[in-house]
């Protein structure tokens, strides 16, 4: 592979892994709070004790993506200098407010939540992880602006072969923002949730802590079952902005080859992306137009007529994304949460008709499931960012304009082989210290006492 194609896959696998404990962070950060409210305004110690133990598990995850996610910002300056360069002005300014609002924020506060039990008033340190929740996610919020620039760019203009920002509040406010980070944010919940229902299943399988997680599963599943329908709104809202921003993402994700009015939902399809066909289709008549408009009717562009109108905008060149893939994560992804209901509303019925017990079937589903909003959220990733290709910055830069110009594929090489053996050896560390605290279940209030430990 030449190094335009070793830097796309390097980038690929650092990004990915950095976003299976993105979503975990923003999600188990507002349960923690939660439950810390839960145990200020009850003053019930079972809260206090639980809130440590999934706050263990949050400084677990959020190590890990911090050290992950400082490997991103090496990619612009070693692989990618030439998009740095074009949207450095753009790129850099809400990645630079991260850093000094939501990640000091984050930093400051997490240190006086961990250090702060029994030294500070209850509703002091219930505010600290209140604002390391919001830091979280304000986080995101910063994350996702940069990043929605380069799906939908506005508040831009172009001066000597770079772009400039010329509005800031159009960066903040882009249309393409508000689908992205709630959706974002709300997966986080329900990726949260799952990981807190799951554990809570192992120990109830255990018959270890029984009240503890009976506690837990509870708050937990009500937490995944609102976050789930949640997310499924704000997918449909970022689904239907597609038609105006990215018409293009939409007809592959459908593998919609002629634009149709009313466009059908696709099923399952055989695809042949050379010659722009389908075989062995099954589609539900006019779903689509109806998803995308909310009434029967609505024209959908085809790819063929959305490649034609690229030429013609863009010049010669094949503006079609990786259909196949694009289609299949994107019903991958929905199955897996298809999946996630189903499993989240049987134990809930069962939970609150006190019949959990009787079917440890139910509580080994919970427990198998936990990968379930991972892939979720990596093929929902995939989706994303795939989709906008060949672009890197859509409309204004192509992703093979951006490659660094004086890098080699041996060098490519030796960084990801570098970086990929560090995040195994990352993985298999935090892994063996997560279970480690899994397996030991929370502290009694004299363990912590005795260790006077957060």
């Amino acid at each position: 592979m030449d190094e335009f194609l070793l830097s796309r896959l390097q980038f690929a696998i650092t990004t990915t892994y950095h976003f299976l404990f993105i979503p975990l962070t923003l999600g188990l950060s507002l349960f923690v709070a939660l439950l810390e409210t839960l145990y200020v305004k009850t003053n019930n110690d079972r809260y206090k004790q639980m809130t440590k133990f999934w706050g263990k598990l949050f400084l677990v995850n959020f190590a890990m993506g911090v050290v992950t996610g400082i490997v991103q910002e090496f990619h612009f300056g070693m692989n990618w200098s030439e998009y740095s360069r074009f949207m450095g002005d753009i790129f850099g300014a809400p990645l630079a407010l991260e850093a000094l609002t939501a990640f000091f924020l984050e930093s400051t506060f997490m240190g006086l939540w961990i250090f702060g039990w029994d030294k500070l008033s209850k509703k002091s340190h219930l505010l600290c992880i209140w604002l390391v929740a919001f830091a979280s996610n304000l986080s995101a919020y910063w994350i996702l602006v940069a990043n929605s620039f380069m799906q939908h760019p506005v508040g831009y203009t172009i001066n000597h072969g770079r772009a400039e920002m010329v509005d800031f509040i159009a960066l903040l406010t882009n249309p393409y923002v508000a689908g992205q980070f709630s959706h974002t944010v709300l997966s986080g919940i329900v990726t949260a949730g799952f990981f807190v229902i799951s554990i809570s299943a192992y120990h109830l399988l255990r018959k270890t802590h029984v009240e503890s997680f009976t506690s837990t599963m509870k708050i937990g599943l009500v937490w995944t079952i609102i976050g789930l329908f949640a997310v499924m709104g704000s997918g449909h809202m970022q689904a239907q902005s597609l038609v105006n921003t990215q018409p293009i993402k939409l007809a592959s994700l459908e593998a919609l080859w002629e634009t149709e009015n009313p466009a059908p939902f696709t099923l399952y399809t055989s695809i042949d992306q050379v010659k722009q066909k389908n075989s062995s289709q099954i589609a539900i008549p006019g779903l689509l137009s109806f998803m995308a408009f909310n009434k029967p009717e609505g024209e959908i562009k085809g790819l063929k007529d959305l490649q034609l109108a690229s030429v013609e905008q863009f010049g010669a060149g094949n503006y079609i994304p990786d259909v196949p893939g694009l289609f299949w994560s994107f019903r991958i992804m929905v199955l897996a949460g298809i999946l996630m209901i189903a499993i989240a509303f049987i134990n809930a019925l069962l939970i609150f008709k006190n019949k959990l017990s009787q079917y440890p079937i139910a509580l080994k589903c919970l427990l198998y499931a936990l990968p379930l909003p991972y892939i979720a959220n990596s093929t929902g990733w995939y989706v994303t960012e795939a989709g906008r290709q060949p672009w890197i910055v859509v409309g204004l830069q192509k992703a093979s304009a951006g490659i660094s110009q004086n890098i080699t594929s041996t060098e490519v090489w030796i960084s990801l082989i570098g970086f990929t053996l560090i995040y195994t050896v990352l993985a298999v560390v935090a892994i063996y210290v997560a279970i480690k605290f899994i397996k030991k279940g929370p502290e009694t209030p004299l363990e912590s006492v005795k260790g006077g430990r957060a």
